[in-house]
């Protein structure tokens, strides 16, 4: 149970002034370099931003270089051809963040003339962008007074509060926002909530023990003075993801593959894929299935099986190499060049078409 006590006088606890300017020291000497840091255009912290949700800073940042190189502005974002867009993205996941960017990105040509707007309720009414991404532009890019709370500095302020409750109960989120509010220095803003969400990624981290020895807030931190470090945040029972075995077919016809697109709506939409049903099928019944779809076989051969994550969902995939005597009618196929180059993937099916080999795909 929480220590309404230790939650609820917070001035005692973090005195305002101290708190803030550690959190700024601290964050001045071990922030880590990042592009949108050293050119903090709201531009480039926006795409940042979406960029994270759900992405690790290393794997992020060569997308963000070839995303600024294509698209260098609000009004290129906005003409973005759709196909080119999503292969650009490609292996990030999470695709209807790029499609919001899309559409944002016209919001913004059409309502406030192609400049990112500074006030943080304006920002909300953009598509894609929620409270954190709207804190975070607001203050690093504007240095408006909002704060800018995802999960790292939710587990940050749970440890120092001594928070015992579901950090995802709406009650306990918004108290933590109001004590965040409440630090919040009255220049550097943008500097201050990084340096809690920078605070959260490498000391007070997600997985693991803290790092407490090198915290610069420790004294202030109730988790530490009283040993909870490896209990606070309260871990809660995700949810069970649901299984759903799948079988995937990799059409080849003279040194071409056959991919299609996903509907809209779907899981993956708007993404290339190759043929795929549910349940898992081997030997005669691959033959069969193929010939049920209008196709002659040649050669079937099996790849290695996979396993595919989603949210909520795990794929357990088999997947087969088919010859075809004729390419099918509802497949595009295309050489192993054209797809690398124009058509994306989805990350399942794209990790098939890299093991194949170059040997095999021309």
């Amino acid at each position: 149970m929480t220590n309404q006590h230790e939650f609820e006088n917070t001035e005692a606890l973090l005195p305002k002034e101290d708190f803030q300017k550690k959190i700024l020291d601290w964050f001045q000497e071990h922030k880590r370099a990042m592009p949108w840091r050293e050119t903090p255009l709201p531009y480039y912290i926006w795409i940042s931003e979406i960029m994270l949700q759900q992405t690790r800073v290393d794997t992020m940042i060569p997308y963000f270089y070839r995303f600024i190189e294509k698209y260098d502005s609000v009004e290129a974002l906005a003409k973005a051809e759709d196909e080119t867009l999503l292969k650009l993205w490609e292996g990030l996941g999470y695709y209807n963040r790029v499609r919001n960017l899309k559409v944002a990105a016209g919001e913004i040509m059409e309502r406030y003339g192609g400049e990112i707007p500074e006030n943080y309720e304006d920002l909300l009414k953009l598509k894609g962008i929620g409270e954190y991404t709207a804190g975070a532009i607001s203050s690093e890019a504007f240095g408006k007074k909002e704060i800018a709370v995802d999960g790292n500095v939710y587990r940050v302020m749970a440890r120092l509060l001594g928070i015992r409750e579901d950090l995802k109960k709406p009650s306990v989120m918004k108290k933590i926002k109001e004590e965040v509010r409440g630090l919040l220095p009255d220049t550097l803003v943008g500097d201050f909530n990084q340096g809690l969400i920078e605070l959260g990624a490498l000391v007070c981290i997600p997985n693991g023990s803290p790092k407490c020895g090198i915290c610069p807030v420790k004294d202030s931190c109730t988790a530490y003075k009283e040993n909870l470090q490896d209990e606070i945040p309260l871990k809660v029972k995700k949810k069970e993801r649901r299984e759903e075995e799948r079988t995937v077919l990799i059409f080849r016809h003279e040194g071409r593959y056959g991919i299609r697109k996903r509907e809209e709506g779907a899981l993956l939409a708007g993404l290339h894929e190759f043929y795929h049903e549910e349940g898992h099928y081997e030997g005669h019944l691959i033959e069969e299935w193929v010939e049920n779809l209008g196709g002659k076989p040649l050669a079937i051969y099996p790849l290695k099986d996979k396993k595919f994550l989603f949210t909520h969902i795990l794929w357990k995939l088999k997947a087969f190499v088919v010859e075809l005597e004729a390419p099918l009618e509802d497949l595009l196929f295309l050489t192993r060049e054209e797809i690398k180059t124009s058509y994306s993937l989805a990350t399942a099916f794209r990790d098939y078409f890299e093991e194949l080999g170059e040997n095999e795909m021309e």
